[in-house]
């Protein structure tokens, strides 16, 4: 038999799991395609047409390497947002910047806090260089800045992860509760601001851009509003040099030629991203209306999805899944206590959230037995 090689103590002593079962797989075990994916919050709506275009205009030209240096995009992100292109990094999606960041900032041992059931891979960023992790429960079913910030200056934390507006709950803090979070925490520690819901929440829910805290990492994407999911692009904003930091470490070819000029355009158009911001708060109201006609609870979301408190346990909401993924509706559920008794739907078209209207009734009723 083969030796086989040895991986690192920190690699070898982690579980082989995937964060999120991908509704492929689901399609492939059961043989046919979903009637309605709204489960992964993605945006059925696609992108701008204006987008579709380009990169159709541009397919040709693929067969050239990226620009490694993001140019055109960081200018055109850093304009977006107000601040110098010195101030902005691409990456893949906000997922490859936060594992550059927990490896920057996280030695192995030291303690990064975040909310249990929060964002999950963010955790395996954390594991896989060996970070020690603390969860706190979420209160109210929002993540708690007073526990996060007593946590984090209790336990010397390196690394404070928060999202806002959250997922999987959809809820949010305003801008003025963020601000004095970020002001009370300590410098040492750094804070990632996940920001990916970002343009589909009430504006009063981002604070203004403060680059004097360069502890402070703001993350958005492309892959929500924008509806380019498929494209993993996405950008950090913060303090110039903690970004000069970033080249250190980071794929500089990760954002192909197609991502790079396919995100300028979709920021170039602010109308599409206003009718998208539109027809997911329309959808919002529908996914909410749906759950109360079937004796559930929505809770009120600053996202492109909606969490459903379906009153019972954690077993009852995993079986309401289980039914509605059967009946070829693709949801997601939080799967950690307290929050596992919701589902959670992403808006999608009118034809997707008919189907859901169709098939929740029987869904509920084969749940209850």
């Amino acid at each position: 038999m083969a030796v086989r090689p040895q991986q690192s103590p920190i690699v070898a002593a982690l579980p082989v799991v995937v964060p999120f079962v991908g509704p492929e797989a689901m399609e492939r075990t059961s043989g046919k395609p979903f009637r309605a994916r709204i489960g992964a919050n993605e945006s059925s709506f696609g992108p701008a047409p204006s987008v579709i275009a380009k990169m159709r205009e541009i397919a040709p030209d693929q067969w050239m390497y990226c620009d490694p240096d993001n140019h055109d995009l960081r200018t055109a992100a850093a304009a977006h947002v107000g601040v110098a292109p010195q101030n902005v990094v691409v990456g893949l999606g906000i997922d490859g910047l936060l594992n550059l960041a927990v490896r920057m900032f996280v030695a192995p041992g030291e303690t990064v806090v975040t909310s249990l059931g929060a964002y999950p891979t963010f955790n395996f960023h954390v594991d896989g260089f060996g970070g020690r992790l603390i969860k706190l429960p979420y209160v109210n079913d929002k993540e708690s800045l007073d526990d996060l910030l007593a946590t984090a200056k209790r336990e010397n934390a390196k690394m404070v992860y928060l999202s806002n507006p959250d997922n999987p709950m959809g809820t949010w803090w305003e801008a003025d509760e963020i601000m004095r979070f970020i002001e009370a925490l300590p410098e040492t520690t750094v804070l990632c601001l996940d920001e990916a819901y970002g343009e589909l929440g009430p504006a009063s829910a981002l604070p203004p851009i403060d680059l004097s805290r360069p502890n402070v990492l703001r993350f958005r994407t492309f892959s929500k509003a924008y509806g380019l999911a498929g494209i993993r692009c996405g950008y950090a904003i913060g303090d110039a040099q903690t970004i000069a930091d970033f080249e250190k470490i980071r794929d500089h070819y990760a954002s192909s030629r197609m991502a790079q000029i396919a995100c300028i355009t979709a920021l170039e158009d602010q109308d599409y991203l206003a009718s998208v911001v539109a027809r997911v708060a329309a959808g919002r109201q529908r996914i909410a209306g749906i759950a109360r006609d079937n004796g559930l609870v929505p809770i009120a979301s600053a996202t492109n999805f909606v969490t459903i408190d379906c009153l019972g346990d954690g077993e009852h909401a995993l079986k309401v899944l289980q039914n509605l993924l059967a009946r070829g509706v693709f949801i997601r559920k939080p799967m950690v206590p307290v929050l596992n008794r919701c589902i959670r739907v992403s808006v999608g078209l009118d034809h997707e959230l008919d189907v859901f209207a169709e098939e929740l009734p029987a869904a509920l009723r084969a749940a209850a037995g």
